[in-house]
């Protein structure tokens, strides 16, 4: 078994760390939004909050507010293996950092898949040098004899429990228990995409987005999770994607961190007629999406996740039955809820615990929150600068986006370990990403709601 990864020690005490720089302008802290002023140390660190703080340059941001940037549990970047001009890990990361997001789980399901050490490196030497923002790998658990090599290398794990890309046969349901067991004392998180294929329906081909409801049904997300529940302790499950209030109640129940998207927030099985709006698990009905959207304002959804999966035109544009499941997501996932923050259809202080906070504690990560001791991952954000999705004004190579028309407000600038990497809706900085692992293992409550 690896040993524990702990929080980075940032060596003995001694003589204050004097600041580089201090942002001066407003936060949410303590339950309001207050003037503050941010000092930011030469590595990228919070050391200090204040209203008077002095000893670095200052940069003023009136009446801006500065919020921790977000951390997104699940991105498909389709590296290695992934169609030519699609995506990789260069845009994909870009993309994140636009849209406020500084840390990025990349699932493992490429071509190859990532299965064991090897494959893990090569997709780690494929992120040095070319990433906008900090990845963690995800890994998938097949061969048991390999996962303790693994699990001290990868960041997480990710267990799909329905035929997936790069997954065409997952673990037969009589196998998880034991699967999980093993993860447990590894001590990794693990996310596991819940669908269980002996509840889908083949009778007829779907057709539309309602036909693709009707043939993964809701009763395929219920059985799967209770093939997961109890975990076993002391693993640090997480179930991605849920689409209904029912699994809300559920796991919440149970004590277990789940994520929803913002598709399944915002669209329904009728926001489209044709594959661009396909995805795993489907759209819901409306009835279902409303009820999900208001257990995530009232806070009862512990994290928000992007669900990242480009396709290209030409493969969403084929028969609906064959084309491709997934939609593009990182840039737009916390603009589109900023906006809803502004429409006061939803709190601050529940969107940064969804999008910032949790998933980041999840990751074992030390940011998420403005506070000293945390990475200076920042978002500089003005509510008044509201504008419209176009496909046209993203940043995704398939070049098109399921929110089309959709109100959102994007960061003003971004601040990655303390550079400012984003201004003006373009990308200035240098690609100083890092692959990450957990830095300290969260109690089992850490990514719940309450």
């Amino acid at each position: 078994m690896p040993p524990p990864v702990r929080r980075r020690d940032r060596g003995p005490r001694g003589p204050p760390e004097a600041p580089a720089q201090i942002l001066s302008g407003r936060a949410f802290l303590r339950g309001k939004l207050q003037p503050i002023e941010v000092a930011i140390s030469e590595d990228g660190w919070i050391l200090a909050l204040g209203k008077h703080l002095t000893g670095a340059p200052r940069h003023d941001l009136g009446e801006a507010v500065i919020l921790p940037a977000a951390t997104d549990l699940h991105v498909h970047f389709r590296e290695p293996g992934g169609p030519s001009g699609l995506e990789n890990i260069a845009t994909g990361t870009v993309q994140a950092a636009l849209g406020g997001v500084a840390l990025v789980g990349e699932m493992p399901n490429t071509q190859p898949p990532v299965t064991d050490v090897a494959s893990l490196e090569e997709k780690a030497a494929r992120v040095r040098g070319r990433a906008a923002v900090d990845v963690l790998l995800y890994a998938l658990p097949r061969a048991a004899p390999g996962l303790p090599a693994l699990a001290a290398r990868a960041g997480a794990f990710k267990l799909f429990l329905s035929p997936t890309t790069g997954v065409p046969e997952p673990p037969d349901g009589s196998e998880v228990p034991a699967l999980l067991q093993r993860l447990a004392g590894l001590g990794l998180p693990v996310s596991v995409h819940a669908e269980d294929a002996t509840h889908f329906d083949s009778s007829r081909p779907p057709l539309d987005p309602v036909g693709w409801n009707a043939h993964r049904p809701p009763a395929s997300e219920e059985a799967a999770i209770g093939r997961l529940l109890p975990p076993p302790v002391p693993l640090r499950l997480h179930v991605a994607h849920v689409t209904r209030p029912e699994s809300v109640t559920r796991l919440r129940a149970a004590g277990v961190s789940f994520e929803a998207t913002p598709h399944h927030l915002l669209l329904n099985d009728r926001s489209g007629r044709d594959a661009y709006t396909k995805v795993n698990p489907p759209l819901r009905t409306e009835a279902d999406r409303q009820g999900l959207w208001e257990a995530f304002a009232r806070g009862e959804v512990p994290v928000l996740a992007s669900d990242h999966a480009p396709h290209l035109p030409s493969d969403k544009e084929r028969p609906f039955d064959r084309a491709p499941s997934g939609v593009p997501g990182v840039e737009t996932m916390l603009p589109l809820m900023l906006a809803r923050v502004r429409a006061s259809g939803l709190s601050l202080s529940t969107l940064l615990e969804a999008a910032c906070d949790r998933p980041a504690r999840w990751f074992g990560q030390p940011h998420g929150r403005i506070a000293p001791g945390h990475r200076a991952h920042l978002l500089v954000v003005d509510f008044r600068q509201r504008t419209t999705v176009t496909a046209a004004r993203l940043h995704a190579p398939c070049g098109w986006t399921p929110f089309e028309g959709h109100e959102a407000i994007f960061p003003r600038e971004v601040y990655f370990r303390g550079e400012r990497v984003v201004a003006g809706g373009e990308f200035e900085g240098e690609t100083r990403g890092e692959v990450v692992r957990p830095e300290f293992a969260p109690g089992p409550t850490d990514a719940s709601p309450g």
